[in-house]
């Protein structure tokens, strides 16, 4: 188990670098001026000039990446453009809220999604099957803006239950994970949902069944260990799916989050801000998908076998 730990998060290093090198082309090649967006549109051109070179932008592309990766490997991710700053710290500032938002998102998708899915594959065809099956429907379909907005009008403004913006305390973590749960609780719904009907149809089931054994017994014991597999991997993906939505969800909820940091300075072409939160966005999903991977092992004891083999 851990040659093939390690060897996943090997295989993480080119992955990133991969992504990096991408996010810095498209940043760097595509229309825009960092000096010109950082000191506005009266600046004179010798201003703009001695600010590009300030800022490093009249070396080759090729040049410039590898001097950025070059202070990656050593931790310095560079200053931003806008603020001077060091990017390192004002992604580990906001980083923690994404974070957070991101695990109470795909933490209340479990708590909810999961179990109606296992439920109303049990009572198949139930009123309960159809209410799941159509609740599922309708949290696909409402788009996550749209539903933020909704409940900050709701909870908010006519009731004044939660905030509407921030996270100055636990609260104002509420209505941004339900919208960010939304789709999420839909996709896990439909996926336990026929997970156990698969499961359930097995032939050892019927044998379970036909040997006396509880129904209680039948669903915990056989039905639910060996359909948590693909649950487990949609709640792995669901993560990244998260981080990226929050994206979306801070801006909507003005979150000073991994987020809103993107937006801002992908508008303003801050280079070393947005290739370092993407970096550190990849890396966090890559390491929830090895967690998913080491989860395997614990769910089938097959799959243990064939790690240790690797």
């Amino acid at each position: 188990m851990l040659k093939f730990v390690l060897k996943r998060l090997l295989m993480l290093i080119p992955i990133i670098i991969g992504i990096s090198f991408i996010i810095f082309a498209i940043m760097s090649l595509t229309p825009g001026d960092p000096a010109q967006l950082i000191l506005g549109e009266n600046a004179s051109q010798e201003d703009i000039m001695a600010k590009r070179e300030e800022l490093g932008l009249n070396d080759n592309f090729f040049v410039r990446y590898f001097k950025y990766m070059a202070g990656v490997v050593r931790g310095d991710f560079g200053n931003s453009y806008r603020t001077t700053l060091p990017v390192i710290d004002e992604i580990m500032v906001r980083f923690p809220s994404t974070l957070m938002l991101a695990f109470f998102g795909i933490g209340l998708s479990v708590v909810i999604g999961v179990p109606l899915g296992i439920i109303s594959a049990i009572r198949q065809y139930s009123i309960f099957d159809y209410f799941s099956r159509t609740l599922a429907l309708l949290l696909t379909a409402i788009p996550a803006f749209w539903l933020g907005l909704m409940l900050m009008l709701v909870f908010s403004l006519n009731l004044g239950w939660l905030p509407s913006t921030g996270t100055d305390s636990w609260t104002g973590f509420i209505l941004p994970s339900i919208t960010l749960a939304a789709s999420a609780t839909a996709t896990l719904t439909r996926m336990s949902r026929s997970s156990v009907l698969e499961v359930i149809r097995q032939d050892y089931v019927r044998t379970a069944r036909a040997k006396g054994a509880s129904e209680r017994r039948i669903i915990f014991k056989h039905v639910l260990r060996n359909s948590l597999l693909p649950i487990v991997t949609i709640v792995g993906m669901n993560f990244g799916v998260q981080m990226g939505g929050t994206v979306v969800i801070e801006s909507v909820f003005t979150i000073s989050g991994l987020g809103t940091l993107m937006i801002t300075s992908v508008r303003m072409k801050d280079i070393p801000s947005v290739v370092g939160s993407v970096m550190f966005v990849a890396v966090a999903i890559g390491l929830a998908n090895l967690l998913v991977d080491i989860l395997y092992a614990y769910i089938d004891p097959r799959i243990k076998s064939q790690y240790s083999k690797r």
